[in-house]
Parts: C-alpha cells; structure tokens; sequence
C-alpha cells in the first residue's frame, strides 16, 4: 500500500513491489496475482482501514455532534503536516485512474457512498436529539461535509496549518448544528 501511495499505480514498477513485501517475482504473482489485483487489494485496505475509523469516530454510542466534530479533528490531523502533504491514496488513485478502471471507479464510488451515508446518519441522530440547524436534512449537508473532506485532502497537499483547516471545519459543521 506504502509503494501506491507514495509513487502511484502506474509510477509503481515491479521491483518495487518486490522490495516492498520482500517476496519473489514468483511469490508474488502466486499471493497476488498480478500488479492490478495487488493494488485493488491495497486500495481495499485502506478503504477497510478508513471505514474502521470512521466507526470509531461516529459509533452510535457516542453524542452525534461529538461524533462528527472527532470525525472532523480526525480528519484535519491526517491532513495536517506531513501527512497531509502526503496525501490521501483514494484521492491520488482517484486522480490518476478514475474513469480509466471500473473497478477502481467502482470501489472508490462505493466508498464515497458509505462515508455519506455514516454521516447522514450522524445527522440525523443529531436531528433526533435537537441538535442540527432549522431547516438543515442530513444527506444535503452529509453530502456538503463529504465533499468538504475530500477537498480538504486537496488542499492539504500545499500544507496549510492544521489550525485553519480546524477552524475551516469547525465553521462548516457550525451552520448545521446547534
């Protein structure tokens, strides 16, 4: 996963992936299959990796608006710094071979539509208690929030401060709360 996402699908020869997971060509192709399926199954770990935060983050047990300002922090602290400039590898993937590989486009769609949907959910336990803004529906503004994160990995390449990425999401999630 390291190797895709510092150098990119097509940036990433074989040797690389061989000096990675320390196996033989052989080993490799016999684990794997080929270079395609060893990154789809990277990709998948990230997603996986992703979504086990974001549970975390957003467990049903914890206060909805608590919830999504953590998921917020969370957020802003990967973008922030070195991580930040590092980047998001669904975005980099995104960028480079959206629209050129369905089962990327698929597993990076899908993905979008599960984090919606736990934020839309998030909304909307925070609704149920009175805590979300007049006239404010969970999917619309989970879908702003979602689009938010997404341009925040962006622009997080140029490094801003994590302070004003904070404050950045802290004003966003303040028009639909309370």
């Amino acid at each position: 996963m390291g190797v895709f996402w510092s150098r990119g699908y097509h940036a990433t020869a074989l040797p690389d992936l061989l000096r990675a997971t320390k196996l033989s060509r052989g080993s490799l192709y016999a684990a794997f299959g080929d270079k395609h399926s060893l990154f789809l199954r990277a990709l998948d770990r990230y997603v996986a990796d992703a979504l086990t935060r974001m549970d975390i983050e957003l467990a049903p047990r914890r206060e909805a608006v608590d919830g999504l300002r953590a998921y917020l922090a969370g957020y802003v602290d990967r973008t922030s710094g070195a991580n930040g400039r590092r980047g998001c590898l669904l975005v980099a993937t995104a960028m480079e071979l959206a629209g050129r590989d369905a089962e990327v486009d698929r597993r990076i769609a899908s993905f979008f539509k599960v984090m919606e949907a736990r934020v839309a959910d998030a909304l909307s336990r925070a609704k149920a208690a009175g805590k979300l803004a007049d006239g404010v529906e969970p999917s619309s503004a989970a879908r702003i929030l979602v689009c938010f994160l997404w341009g925040l990995r962006v622009v997080a390449k140029t490094a801003p401060t994590g302070i004003t990425s904070q404050a950045t999401a802290d004003a966003l999630l303040g028009r639909f709360v309370r």
